[in-house]
């Protein structure tokens, strides 16, 4: 029975056509936009600390800051948008981020910094949970992992843009005007979004054939669970507690590479483009690679937990070498090992990013994103101040890429010992 089952489905395939990769599109362009919004001051950290007067530890205050925003903001932006759906909770996402993004070119000292990216950091913390609710929504487990590394990928292509676009608008036109153009430019994202998303079983672009792929995982027959309860299941954990290890490691690279690079090898704003646009291109071969390894396992006849946890081990392993880079004189040798280590932090944020749909009924994901959201919201807020006190006690990157070297062998050990085999949650057994 179950072969004919796996006949059907692969039959399923063959002629389903792909609009769901449409929806993948645009997630990935949104995760590009969110990524230019948020990068820009590392970008432009140089110009504003001349200008504005800033030291390290402000800076590290205005990075903590979007950070707290972050983590508060994901707790109930997850729940927000498993409530009211993906379509309009990204819109209203998407459009408050822009905003606060524009709202940056009006700020004059570090308080309204601060304040721009709070705001900043609440809108931006609907990113992911919109984005994995809507691969939930319209991709099979088997694709799963694949489609968020392609979305994902989207962080790494901003990042590209950022130091190739944000310095000539800056010169052209004022680090102030580079706010509002990139912002109001994004708003086109906003009106594809509108007019092209649906639930798929609404879409009419989606044919027979691919709504059965998409619907072919069994599905629990109880959904909803308690947000209260979410907390008290060790699921939630072993996703919450790997992102509270490895989001403040990509934080890090995000606001302080620039800075890295200036400090050790005398690059500056019209400089370190290239050396960044090589990075985060390491960092899409990371993140597309990752979730392809995961999901071709799976369709090789892989279980989930072996998958994902495999890949995650390869990608601990990639990230290592980045403890000595502060001790490289080469510049390129040093891109090349920030490069294979941020590819292996996307890599292994892509399958970790897949635990809540595989772990959860379709109606708790969003939820389960913000909790491990928060968690890695608030890493975040503390290496930010971690790595302020460290570079103005030393100067020094040292000990900063020690921790990051070693941040995600400890996140995969925790996510084995908190859930062992990645069995689903059964919403029946953890109702109250």
């Amino acid at each position: 029975m179950s072969g004919e089952c796996e006949g059907v489905i692969a039959a399923a395939a063959s002629k389903a056509r792909g609009y769901r990769w449409v929806i993948c599109g645009l997630l990935f362009a949104a995760t590009a936009i969110n990524y230019i919004d948020r990068q820009m001051i590392g970008v432009l950290k140089p110009v504003l600390s001349a200008d504005l007067g800033w030291t390290e530890a402000e800076y590290a205050d205005i990075v903590f800051w979007f950070q707290a925003a972050y983590a508060i903001g994901f707790l109930g932006v997850g729940r927000f948008i498993d409530v009211i759906g993906a379509r309009f909770g990204y819109a209203i996402a998407f459009f408050f981020w822009t905003l606060a993004h524009c709202a940056h070119g009006m700020a004059h000292t570090v308080t309204q910094f601060a304040m721009v990216r709070f705001a900043l950091g609440v809108g931006e913390s609907g990113n992911f949970p919109a984005g994995l609710k809507a691969v939930t929504e319209w991709f099979p487990q088997r694709e799963r992992a694949f489609a968020t590394g392609i979305f994902n990928a989207g962080a790494n292509v901003g990042a590209i843009v950022t130091p190739l676009l944000i310095p000539a608008l800056t010169m052209a036109y004022g680090w102030r005007a580079a706010f509002v153009i990139t912002g109001l430019f994004s708003l086109i994202w906003l009106v594809a979004w509108l007019a092209l998303y649906r639930s798929p079983e609404k879409h009419p672009k989606v044919t027979p054939e691919e709504l059965a792929l998409i619907r072919s995982d069994p599905a629990p027959k109880v959904e909803r669970m308690p947000w209260r309860r979410l907390f008290l299941v060790r699921e939630t954990w072993a996703y919450a507690v790997p992102k509270f290890l490895t989001d403040p490691i990509w934080w890090m690279f995000l606001f302080w590479l620039p800075d890295f690079l200036g400090r050790r090898y005398g690059l500056d704003l019209k400089s370190f483009g290239p050396p960044l646009v090589a990075i985060y291109l390491l960092s899409d071969v990371g993140s597309v690679l990752g979730g392809w390894a995961s999901s071709r396992m799976i369709r090789a006849g892989f279980t989930p937990n072996r998958a994902r946890k495999l890949t995650m081990f390869l990608c601990s392993l990639a990230v290592m070498p980045v403890v000595g880079v502060q001790y490289v004189d080469n510049l390129w040798l040093a891109v090349l090992l920030i490069g294979i280590a941020t590819a292996g932090h996307q890599a292994f944020s892509a399958n970790l990013l897949t635990l809540p749909s595989d772990l959860f009924p379709r109606a708790a994901v969003g939820s389960v994103v913000g909790i491990g959201g928060t968690a890695g919201a608030i890493g975040g807020m503390m290496i930010a101040k971690f790595v302020g006190y460290i570079l103005g006690a030393t100067g020094s990157y040292a000990l900063i890429f020690a921790v990051a070297g070693t941040a995600y062998m400890f996140a995969l050990v925790a996510l084995h010992l908190l859930s062992p085999r990645l069995a689903a949650v059964n919403p029946a057994k953890e109702a109250p």
